[in-house]
């Protein structure tokens, strides 16, 4: 069964990384979003009624440091996903699961828990790991082969769905996993959950085109994204025969005038940016990842500060609705959106920037 955030019907919009501290934004501006359960709870009920499709939380386990600690505070995915699906009643809610640290039968059982209190909304986003500092806090390796990481997703996968989807108990033996007598009840709510991978390398995009509903990946803009769009589309096609869309990331600044949104984004990502974060955050990303090009490293080091490396989406309302516009039209099936106070700046979005998209025809009205 196709979910409605997987189904091509209009162009998907999703809050990504509001479970943790500042969001995306590395910046020391008082107004930085607290990543409270509290606030939270408000943001998706608000995101539910104003007809955002779905909510991208991210794992993390330590900070990046700098003068915020950026990312301290990080509400665990999979439990708040649970928690906001019995609070909620139309959007979907990702779970972000990383494979070297959670045990498939184990996430079987949470996600199908979780899908059940939702009643067919709960989503999963699997990450393969890159964050090395995590790794050794959780006492593991990361792997430094890029493919081994990716072999044992693909193992954690299919015993997963194998769960999901088969009756009585079975076995697996295999390189990572030796199973014997599995079984998994209850099944979720109405079939498999719907598949975000967020990769960004060429093992990670080979990995969504096999697996996900949606790739998940960073580009410079529309500009280039529309190859790699066509790439991902291609390769699911040819080599597993299957549909795959393609989501990306943005951050959004949206004000009454182009001059009061360039002003707010230079007064946090410029003037009250923690740039020994994003010195780490980029470091990080340069060593131990594939997401970002040494060319886009040095480049994006201000949208690193912005909103993590994602696309900015600046101006007023008429000018961020066509820069949405022109990624549905590089063939994106969605993106995730980002601010520096979500909840204080959610509103004004969705009632002039939603309404500018619905009469471009690439959203269906709520």
């Amino acid at each position: 069964m196709v979910k409605p955030v997987a189904d091509g019907k209009g162009f998907k919009l999703g809050l990504f990384s509001a479970n943790c501290s500042s969001g995306l934004a590395v910046t020391r501006v008082p107004e930085r979003w607290s990543g409270s359960w509290e606030d939270n709870l408000r943001l998706a009920e608000l995101a539910d009624s104003v007809g955002i499709d779905f909510l991208l939380p991210i794992a993390r386990w330590i900070g990046y440091g700098g003068e915020t600690n950026f990312h301290e505070g990080v509400l665990d995915p999979t439990t708040l996903a649970a928690a906001l699906l019995a609070r909620t009643r139309r959007i979907t809610v990702f779970a972000t699961v990383h494979t070297a640290f959670h045990h498939p039968v184990v996430v079987a059982k949470q996600l199908a828990t979780a899908d059940l209190v939702g009643q067919g909304r709960a989503g999963i986003n699997i990450v393969a790991g890159w964050n090395e500092p995590e790794y050794r806090a959780l006492g593991a390796a990361l792997p430094t082969d890029h493919d081994a990481r990716y072999e044992l997703a693909q193992e954690w996968w299919d015993v997963i769905h194998r769960i999901w989807t088969e009756q009585g108990r079975f076995d697996h033996e295999g390189r990572f996993f030796r199973l014997e007598g599995v079984e998994g009840m209850p099944k979720p709510h109405d079939g498999p959950l719907p598949v975000l991978n967020a990769g960004s390398s060429a093992q990670g995009r080979d990995y969504a085109a096999r697996n996900a509903d949606v790739a998940f990946t960073v580009v410079g803009g529309p500009e280039d994204g529309a190859a790699i769009v066509s790439g991902i589309r291609d390769r699911a096609r040819a080599r597993y025969d299957r549909r795959v869309g393609t989501f990306t990331l943005g951050h959004v600044v949206c004000r009454p005038t182009r001059a009061e949104a360039e002003d707010y984004l230079r007064y946090y990502a410029d003037e009250n940016a923690d740039w020994a974060a994003v010195e780490n955050l980029m470091r990080l990303q340069g060593m131990h990842a594939q997401s970002f090009t040494p060319e886009m490293l040095e480049t994006f080091r201000h949208r690193f500060a912005a909103g993590h490396g994602s696309c900015p989406l600046v101006g007023t309302p008429d000018e961020v609705a066509d820069r949405i516009v022109a990624f549905h039209e590089a063939g994106f099936a969605g993106m995730t959106l980002s601010f520096v106070d979500y909840l204080g700046e959610l509103g004004y979005f969705a009632q002039e920037v939603l309404p500018r998209l619905e009469a471009r025809g690439i959203r269906l009205p709520v």
